[in-house]
């Protein structure tokens, strides 16, 4: 006889359960809904500058506008220059006038009842003012005035600016217009720790700290010209380049001293007051003018060393741009490129003004190939998070912040 083992009261037990929960009705949670989608939001953005000026406000401005087209906002442009459309939106040209010591250079000067005008007509959920000065003052004051919020974006050291062009009293002016122009907005975004340290230094309250991306599909290594590196080296030297405006503000005087290292050969790309003194200082170096796209992106890829000389840079896209590009950068150690450049794993930081120590590490890198090519891949690694879909995001998150119904009851008490 075959003996058949009966389960235990508990084994009974659970083969209970078990045919009960076959039996039993299934309970599926609930369907989830669909995210609600965040409200179309209406911005005006206020710059100081656009095309066809290049620089570094004109080019975060672009980049904003494409972002809010394809995000599905609704936008509008009030600049002293520019196209009469962006991106699809309407650009508002605002009055304005030349700099009397950087004719290049043009500034808006409308008047407060005209922004009102512009405001009343668009009706902003938000007001974007870019690297406020004249222009971003009065555009401040009249959006205060009619309840608007404001975001302004802090992106040129105007006090470090006036210093360096030795107007009388100056540094003093420009401190009580970023102070007064800051103090009547929502928001104050800075690009870098160093910017921010300065803001609060001058009690400027609700910093954010909003970066700049980089767009990593134009500044690659793959750009790399050898063709143009042998047209522009032909006896075998380590080119080493600097992108950016020729001004004084930049302080290239410093690159006399790297023009005379052996083996090297300078390489300026972009324009400005400075050129004509440059041109007489560095004689042996090559000036290639203003570049743009993939001609910008193959001389960025084509440098061995990238060196920037300012010390005023609220943030150094150029240097970005060239860790993106994969090319080692020497840089002050000092502003924005404390943050982007990664102290010597992508590049070296040096004292600011200091033309022995600049020296120093631009000839560590021409002179130690392996060095150059291990801090070559370090700098295209260190900015891969650095996109501008995620730093524009971070910016929606910023107008809705400041245009939510609560900021609104605080502004009106």
């Amino acid at each position: 006889m075959r003996c058949v083992a009966l389960p235990s009261v508990r084994g009974m037990d659970l083969l209970e359960r078990r045919r009960r929960s076959r039996t039993a009705p299934i309970h599926l949670p609930a369907p989830s809904l669909p995210p609600t989608r965040e409200p179309r939001l209406r911005v005006l953005v206020v710059s100081e500058s656009f095309l066809p000026q290049v620089n570094g406000v004109t080019n975060s401005v672009r980049r904003v506008l494409e972002h809010l087209a394809a995000e599905g906002h609704e936008a509008e442009l009030v600049a002293p220059t520019g196209p009469e459309t962006y991106a699809g939106f309407p650009v508002t040209h605002a009055r304005g006038a030349s700099l009397p010591f950087y004719a290049d250079f043009r500034i808006g000067l409308e008047t407060r009842r005209r922004l009102r005008a512009v405001m009343e007509r668009f009706r902003p959920d938000v007001v974007h003012v870019a690297s406020p000065a004249t222009l971003g003052y009065q555009a401040v004051r009249a959006a205060r005035s009619l309840g608007i919020p404001t975001v302004a974006i802090y992106q040129t050291d105007l006090v470090g600016f006036a210093d360096r062009y030795t107007v009388p009293g100056g540094a003093r002016a420009m401190e009580s217009l970023t102070r007064r122009i800051h103090l009547g907005v929502d928001r104050t975004l800075a690009p870098s720790t160093a910017s921010i340290d300065q803001l609060r230094r001058l009690g400027v309250p609700d910093l954010a700290r909003w970066p700049r991306g980089v767009d990593q599909e134009l500044f690659e290594p793959g750009k790399r010209d050898e063709a143009l590196h042998a047209e522009l080296a032909p006896d075998g030297e380590v080119l080493v380049g600097y992108v950016g405006r020729l001004a004084a503000e930049k302080e290239l005087e410093l690159l006399a001293h790297v023009d005379r290292l052996p083996g090297v050969r300078l390489v300026l790309v972009g324009g400005g007051p400075e050129e004509a003194r440059l041109r007489h200082l560095l004689p042996r170096a090559a000036f290639l003018g203003l570049l743009h796209g993939d001609e910008l992106a193959r001389a960025y890829a084509t440098l061995d060393v990238f060196v920037h000389t300012g010390r005023h840079e609220t943030y150094c896209q150029s240097a970005q741009e060239a860790l993106a590009s994969g090319v080692p950068v020497v840089a002050p150690r000092a502003g924005g490129p404390v943050d982007v450049v990664d102290d010597t794993v992508a590049g070296f930081l040096y004292e600011p003004g200091d033309a022995g120590e600049l020296m120093a590490h631009v000839e560590r890198l021409v002179t130690r190939p392996v060095l150059r090519r291990r801090m070559s891949l370090a700098a295209r690694r260190s900015v891969q998070g650095r996109t501008w879909q995620a730093v524009n995001d971070l910016l929606l998150g910023h107008y809705r912040e400041v245009s939510a119904p609560a900021a609104s009851r605080r502004r009106a008490g």
